[in-house]
């Protein structure tokens, strides 16, 4: 992971033309398609972890999570906040 904010900004800047670049192309792949998607949410991890490490402020992107997966993840973190925990097979 990048350790520095202007590090993973232009990792991601690069995933993002990458994967325009792909999904542009008539010629690619659905593999190909696949890799530069992982790529891209990849870069896009490693740049809300170190914005909220070196900051503490929250993921810039959460916003294109839908409400109720919001809703899900904030149970899930009282849940742990509050020391208690299921067991998901």
């Amino acid at each position: 992971m990048a350790k520095k904010i202007p590090t993973a900004l232009a990792e991601l800047v690069h995933a993002l033309e990458h994967h325009a670049e792909v999904v542009t192309a008539k010629s690619s792949s659905s593999k190909r398609l696949g890799r530069a998607t992982a790529k891209l949410r990849r870069a896009s991890a490693a740049y809300t972890e170190v914005v909220a490490a070196r900051t503490g402020q929250p993921n810039p992107f959460v916003d294109f999570l839908d409400p109720e997966t919001i809703e899900s993840l904030r149970a899930e973190r009282d849940r742990m906040a509050n020391g208690k925990t299921t067991h998901v097979d």
